[in-house]
């Protein structure tokens, strides 16, 4: 079984990585998006220091759910969906590989470039760090979520427009710690606490988010 779902994580980031719109539009997106944050506002890098990071999160939580609309729709139409049930390996499974190559090659980069955009807003290098963590331990529960998101509108039409409304009140709770992680590093205070809480959360949603995705697409193929 191992062999099996070793294969599939494999494919599904080999398709991933070969259809570059899937991980370049997000990338693209996050970083015109903080580009455009200083014109918007001020160049001032005292404002920056304070306010980047919570817009670095918010531009990272809106790039996660630019690829999730299209996440299954390849699959139905290929028929792979109607495989992995009739597969001996559980659908639980082959969803927890499929969206940990999601994560690599959506999230991890955006992860990547957050250092390079810190020095350029003049960030100190524990507020880098802070965000970074933040980052790593919270985008792998907002990539469940919009699975989740995706599942339950999946064959809809206008999917797009309420998958935004099913996932954007079930990511604030991680956007409100990922940002005061951030601020409680300006502060100068430790950062333990929101930090084991999220990857609470996150540990949380790796166990049980997969679970509920396979039996929400079991649901909506049984249909």
């Amino acid at each position: 079984m191992l062999k099996a779902v070793w294969y599939l994580f494999y494919m599904e980031l080999t398709l991933l990585l070969r259809r570059s719109q899937e991980w370049l539009y997000p990338l693209g997106f996050f970083v015109i998006v903080i580009s455009l944050f200083p014109l918007a506002f001020t160049p001032d890098p005292v404002f920056l220091k304070k306010y980047i990071p919570g817009c670095l999160w918010t531009t990272a939580l809106l790039a996660s759910l630019l690829p999730m609309e299209n996440i299954f729709f390849t699959d139905m139409e290929d028929g792979n969906i109607e495989q992995l049930l009739l597969s001996q390996v559980p659908l639980t499974i082959c969803m927890l590989a499929k969206f940990s190559a999601q994560w690599l090659a959506i999230e991890l980069p955006l992860i990547i470039l957050t250092p390079l955009i810190g020095v350029f807003f003049h960030l100190s290098a524990t507020t880098t760090m802070a965000l970074c963590a933040s980052l790593l331990v919270g985008t792998p529960l907002l990539t469940l979520i919009g699975g989740l998101g995706a599942a339950l509108t999946l064959g809809l039409r206008q999917q797009g427009v309420l998958l935004s409304l099913l996932i954007l009140p079930l990511v604030i709770p991680v956007l409100i710690f990922g940002v005061n992680i951030t601020q409680q590093s300006q502060a100068g205070l430790p950062i333990t606490g929101p930090l084991a809480f999220l990857a609470g959360l996150s540990l949380l949603g790796i166990t049980l988010l997969p679970w509920t995705i396979a039996a929400t697409l079991h649901i909506a193929m049984d249909e």
